[in-house]
């Protein structure tokens, strides 16, 4: 404890008032009574005694120095402890920090495009506003499928523990809290998906309540608002509800615009709302010189990066459909789709025709698969009603023009492997090294290529490996 204010007391002593200097007390004041602890120790600087460093290269020397410069706090908007991530670190990837430093409040729109690295800029910002005594409570907000990743990220790079989060893990917390404390409190650094929190309705009352030093949204573009929907999505609403919560929010997203003006400028209004005055109609110019957005392309960073960027070619295969697999088509649009037993034509009916549409564009063995599904759904039910009834025929219709496809007559498969044995595609089958990756929207799509590409590529089983859809 250092020593503010010493005052006479009436016992005959001394009342010190001291501020804290070490680790547990700093930040704290306190009041002593001389008469009343045993010995008062004063530790006179004019009497500090000098030790030798006997370390390897004065080792302890400079880790205690290192320690000492990071128990200080900076006040500048310079990058002080960031560039010191694990990571292969680029110029461009401070920028935002700094841009983000130079403002009041840290608010900012990561956007740079896919593979420059928002995840580590996000990070870079936010080990120098923990070294700013600014990021004790963090909060980062994402996809559930991005929660390991980001996780990872941040432990492994910058070592920002984040405590992952689900509906169970908040009930676990709930549970071990008296009623009245707030679960969001319990941790103060998580992560947690955004529809875990779209769908309870009880946490919004825990987040009106809660604060952070930090909130991080990532894929942002999907709690934008849409600008063909009247009203906001309950994830719009959430991040809505979120800004406010606290003072420096980083939005990431390689897509924030998606062509619509409002959407965008609902981004914006989550940073700064006087950033846009008319969401419908304005500019670049009108948020341009607040240092909200920070947008590269490839192009943009070329001269930063050592490794040269590959362009990506791409190319439209097109392929007439079968006879059979028109006369499946022609079966999926007689299918009376009903909905609550009954079939009305509207929108609601042609959304499931539309889903298979998708099944069957993927493959007919997606699609047979989806019939099958509905045709077991429909005919489990107690009750069948007559238009449910009308469907299960039809659907079996479509199944039997399904089945009536196979390998010679998918036309898509075989523009593949018409692709494969082109010699201008250039590829070696008999190269191990030489790989394709092939994507698809249905894993039952994927099933029946792992099955018979193979033979038709002249691959052998052994070369041939598993993937899932995407």
């Amino acid at each position: 404890m250092a020593v503010r204010r010493v005052d006479p007391s009436s016992d005959g002593g001394y009342l010190l008032g001291c501020d804290g200097v070490s680790e547990l007390v700093r930040g704290r004041s306190a009041q002593f009574l001389t008469q009343l602890e045993e010995e008062i120790l004063v530790l006179d600087p004019a009497r500090t005694e000098l030790v030798a460093d006997t370390s390897s290269h004065f080792n302890s020397t400079f880790l205690y120095l290192e320690a000492q410069l990071r128990r200080s706090t900076p006040n500048d908007d310079q990058i002080h402890l960031g560039h010191r991530a694990v990571m292969n670190l680029v110029p461009y990837q401070l920028d935002p920090a700094l841009q983000a430093l130079r403002q009041p409040r840290q608010r900012i729109l990561i956007a740079d495009a896919v593979g420059l690295g928002k995840t580590l800029e996000a990070g870079i910002l936010t080990s120098e506003l923990i070294q700013r005594g600014r990021g004790q409570r963090i909060l980062v907000i994402t996809l559930k499928s991005m929660l390991t990743q980001f996780q990872k990220e941040f432990w492994s790079r910058f070592s920002i523990p984040l405590v992952r989060l689900d509906s169970v893990g908040l009930q676990r917390v709930r549970n071990s809290i008296p009623s009245n404390h707030n679960p969001f409190n319990y941790y103060d650094r998580t992560i947690i998906s955004i529809d875990t929190l779209k769908n309870n309705l009880e946490y919004r009352n825990y987040l009106e309540n809660a604060w952070w030093d930090i909130i991080i949204i990532d894929e942002c573009h999907n709690v934008a608002a849409r600008g063909n929907e009247d009203g906001l999505s309950r994830r719009a609403r959430l991040a809505r509800l979120l800004s406010g919560r606290s003072d420096t929010m980083m939005l990431l997203s390689a897509t924030p615009h998606d062509g619509s003006a409002r959407s965008f400028a609902s981004l914006m209004s989550l940073l700064d709302p006087t950033a846009i005055s008319d969401p419908d109609d304005y500019t670049p110019e009108d948020f341009r010189d607040k240092g909200l957005v920070v947008r590269r392309f490839k192009k943009d960073i070329r001269d930063q990066v050592s490794a040269d960027f590959q362009e990506r070619i791409t190319e439209q295969l097109k392929q007439a459909a079968s006879p059979q697999e028109e006369a499946a088509y022609r079966a999926l649009l007689a299918i009376p789709f009903t909905q609550k037993g009954e079939h009305r034509a509207g929108k609601q009916q042609e959304l499931q025709r539309v889903g298979m549409q998708k099944a069957l564009f993927s493959s007919p063995f997606a699609a047979l698969d989806s019939t099958g599904r509905r045709i077991a759904l429909l005919q489990d039910k107690p009750a069948i009603s007559g238009d449910e009834q009308a469907e299960v025929a039809a659907l079996e219709e479509f199944a039997a023009a399904l089945r009536e496809i196979d390998a010679a007559s998918f036309s898509k498969f075989q523009r593949l492997v018409q692709r494969l044995h082109d010699p201008s595609f250039n590829w070696q089958a008999a190269d191990p090294s030489d790989r394709l990756v092939i994507f698809s929207e249905r894993i039952e799509t994927l099933r029946w290529l792992r099955e018979n590409l193979p033979g038709a590529a002249g691959l052998k089983p052994a070369t041939s490996r598993s993937c899932t859809a995407a």
